[in-house]
């Protein structure tokens, strides 16, 4: 099948509210590669040739599921910052990011590899992640409001993670039903990896089991034609299997999750406030999570 008829055959529907109480349909371009597992695992990049130039950028405290920071290769307006581009003046999607001159200058590689697919990038940035465990990640799961003020008609919005580090024993996890074990697709994160996800779809976060900080280099990518061909050069795929956990080890963390939620959701309430676990996205200022 043609890359372009693969598109055509994943236009999806969904039906949204107009103000008249109307229901319009809205039509966005999504990638085949994602159609059936939401994300695909690329061909592993030989990082250990290229210099560490994610050590000289210059970080940002930006609140993300997990203790990080970010440097931000692309932004809004080329602003040393981390927001939403809906959170600026005006509101816009993620798309048309403004290279920040500051980092890209000490991160050319990184840049040239971001650029390397060839559609339209929204946000570009490395986050630097301290380790934590299971159960702080399953706590951390979240949605990415990726299109937010996506116009209709146009490519659907998704991430790519370039793993830096080397950080073999970590993984990025993924599920279709936050609060469902058995949804879970964990992807391990050696240096080199090269991930692209639907991460609008999936609750997602990663358990990076350390001692040194992770690297990654996050995307805002929009699905069309090129983004097609780039997962087709690099054998685009899901991976064949999960690594293996220990059953007790996922029952704990279920636990640990619903009991730190209820926590959080009645201290919440005690302030007059709602907790933002209780709503579909996660991902709207400083919980404007990437990883």
């Amino acid at each position: 099948m043609s890359v372009r008829l693969a598109l055509l055959d994943h236009v999806t529907t969904r039906l949204v509210s107009s103000e008249k109480g109307t229901v319009t349909p809205m039509t966005y371009i999504r990638s085949a590669a994602f159609a059936q597992t939401g994300y695909v695992v690329l061909d592993t990049y030989e990082q250990a040739r290229d210099p560490k130039e994610w050590l000289e950028l210059e970080y940002v405290d930006w609140k993300s599921s997990g203790d990080t920071r970010f440097a931000p290769l692309a932004s809004a307006f080329g602003e040393m910052e981390c927001n939403g581009f809906w959170n600026h003046t005006p509101p816009r999607t993620d798309k048309d990011g403004v290279w920040v001159q500051e980092n890209v200058e000490k991160a050319p590689i990184l840049k040239a590899r971001a650029e390397e697919p060839g559609t339209n990038i929204g946000r570009c940035r490395v986050i630097e992640l301290q380790p934590n465990d299971y159960a702080s990640a399953i706590y951390n799961l979240h949605q990415d409001d990726n299109n937010r003020l996506n116009p209709d008609g146009t490519g659907w919005i998704v991430r790519s993670f370039f793993n830096l580090s080397d950080d073999k024993d970590s993984v990025l996890i993924l599920r279709e039903d936050r609060f469902d074990p058995t949804t879970e697709v964990r992807i391990p994160l050696p240096a080199g990896s090269q991930l692209i996800v639907d991460t609008q779809r999936f609750w997602h976060a990663v358990w990076h089991v350390g001692p040194e900080p992770r690297y990654c280099l996050i995307t805002s990518y929009t699905s069309g034609p090129e983004l097609d061909a780039y997962i087709e050069k690099y054998h685009g795929k899901p991976q064949d299997a999960n690594p293996p956990l220990p059953q007790q080890v996922i029952d704990d963390a279920q636990t640990s999750m619903q009991r730190r939620l209820a926590e959080r959701a009645a201290t919440l309430a005690s302030q007059g406030k709602r907790a933002a676990g209780a709503v579909a996205f996660d991902d709207d200022s400083e919980s404007d999570s990437d990883d």
